[in-house]
């Protein structure tokens, strides 16, 4: 069964940073694309951020591209997203996403979530 657990969200102010980390375990992790998504209260689920399964290419939504980078390390089966220049429309629980293809990342395991709050 795959696990996801999601780290570092917390409160920071405007311009701040944070880096969120997803440790997966249930799977042969350099076998996934993982991705991260974010539900800011009231809204639905967005993605965020996507890596293939060699790390070699990235996909972000274009609000954050520039300012997010998501990365992996696939001999510790975990996944990154450092998050730069927060602005409080940045305010969401993440979550950090798995599955074999990316076109069906959405559709795949979740973890619960990483709160993330930026402050103005």
């Amino acid at each position: 069964q795959v696990q996801l657990l999601e780290s570092g969200g917390g409160l920071v102010q405007a311009g701040g940073s944070l880096r969120l980390s997803c440790a997966a375990s249930g799977l042969t992790f350099s076998d996934y694309v993982m991705g991260w998504f974010r539900q800011a209260p009231g809204k639905e689920r967005d993605f965020v951020a996507a890596i293939t399964r060699s790390g070699y290419t990235t996909y972000y939504r274009d609000s954050v591209q520039g300012r997010f980078t998501i990365s992996r390390d696939n001999a510790k089966n975990t996944v990154y997203l450092q998050m730069n220049r927060l602005t409080p429309e940045d305010t969401a629980v993440y979550y950090c996403a798995a599955n074999r293809d990316l076109a069906t990342l959405d559709n795949g395991s979740w973890g619960r979530g990483s709160q993330v709050t930026v402050s103005s």
